[in-house]
């Protein structure tokens, strides 16, 4: 009789670890390849018919850089410091894409290319440049749209994936990007929500400049690790400082967040019903909330949390996009693709009806918002559910 194989306990107890290790060298084979970091903000000057330019507005609690075209490392700086950049997409642009160029500075044709980059002396310099740029929108659209990234990601990385959304979304808005110090490294896993930790209050403080500023809404993007900075943010601000930001955050997108799904609940108790709901991206395929959940213990992941009606009771509006087929191999820059809906579903989520209404009355309203046109317009498979209302979409 061929003898049965019975597991022990150091057998079980070596199930996390072996699954760790298959995540960390899958997610590590996944991303081969040369990264931007040194040099990827060298400039191109070569026209290009058909290629469209972004400015994007830059606060950083990065270290600067000194080697050319680099402007920011991984390090942390004890001061804020500030930038812009115009960076250009390409005619022949693919959704949800970033087309690295293979050799800098890059081809405008078929590369995203930077056409300008510079330091922004000050904060207050930093703030006329802001007002300038909301000047030349008309009343009624002067906006922000802020983007907080998440775990490792080179700066570069950051403005590049900002640039793609900020294009496919066909965002009106002025774009700014938040970005803290990651050192676009697997294995600085705690370095990187340290100084995500660190990043708190640079966070507050910028958050409160862009509301003091002539912007009349703010949208709000962060993904994965950028979530747990954004929620530990608000936390740790004063309830009169949470109350001159609800008169200008108009949406918060929290998108594949690696928060612990019980310190979530936790910051969701503490803070109150929000006078607008957050909007949670998740995705229970998620393989790099796999390898975050296995370090911290097994406890489950908001992006990648397998209840998503519970959410829905705790006052978010859940856009589950598990069934969507990913870009990148470790299914966690999805939101990256939402870039695509309509700008008419994007008022949606944030329309001022759906913030104040009651649960059941919000459900209502987004399903006849979205009945209106989201047969014609969403050709993505999510599923959005807002107690107590769902939608599947199709692909």
């Amino acid at each position: 009789m061929t003898p049965r194989y019975i597991a022990t306990t150091s057998d079980t107890r070596s199930r996390p670890i072996r699954e760790l290790v298959l995540l960390v060298s899958f997610i590590i084979l996944a991303a081969c390849g040369s990264r931007p970091e040194v040099g990827a903000l060298a400039l191109s000057e070569v026209p290009a018919q058909g290629a469209e330019t972004h400015d994007i507005l830059v606060v950083t609690t990065r270290e600067r850089d000194s080697r050319p075209d680099t402007y920011f490392n991984g390090e942390r700086s004890q001061q804020t410091s500030y930038a812009q950049a115009s960076i250009s997409v390409p005619p022949s642009h693919e959704i949800s894409q970033v087309e690295w160029p293979d050799k800098l500075p890059g081809n405008p044709e078929t590369d995203f290319v930077a056409r300008s980059a510079s330091y922004i002396e000050d904060k207050s310099a930093f703030t006329r440049e802001l007002n300038a740029k909301l000047a030349k929108l008309p009343k009624g659209k002067r906006e922000v749209f802020l983007f907080i990234h998440g775990y490792n990601t080179l700066f570069p990385e950051a403005l590049y994936r900002f640039v793609q959304v900020v294009h496919d979304g066909d965002i009106e808005a002025v774009p700014v990007l938040f970005t803290w110090a990651s050192r676009g490294k697997l294995q600085d896993y705690v370095y990187d929500l340290n100084s995500a930790a660190i990043a708190r209050q640079a966070l507050a403080e910028t958050m409160l400049q862009l509301s003091k500023s002539n912007a009349e809404k703010i949208t709000v993007l962060a993904h994965s690790m950028g979530n747990w900075l954004l929620m530990e943010t608000a936390i740790q601000s004063s309830p009169a400082q949470r109350k001159a930001l609800e008169g200008k955050v108009d949406v918060a997108i929290l998108a594949a967040p690696d928060i612990d799904i019980d310190l979530f609940k936790a910051q969701l108790r503490k803070l109150g019903t929000p006078a607008n709901p957050y909007v949670v991206v998740v995705s229970r395929d998620d393989r790099a909330l796999r390898l975050s959940r296995a370090i911290a213990g097994g406890k489950e992941r908001v992006g990648a949390y397998s209840n998503d009606a519970e959410l829905a009771e705790l006052g978010a509006i859940v856009i589950d996009v598990t069934e969507l087929d990913s870009l990148d191999a470790a299914n966690h820059s999805k939101f990256a693709q939402l870039a695509q809906l309509s700008p008419e579903f994007r008022k949606t989520l944030g329309q001022t009806g759906l913030r104040s209404a009651s649960d059941t009355a919000r459900g209502a309203k987004l399903g006849d918002s979205l009945g209106t046109f989201v047969g014609n317009t969403v050709a993505l498979p999510v599923n959005i559910i807002t107690a107590p209302f769902t939608y599947s979409g199709g692909g």
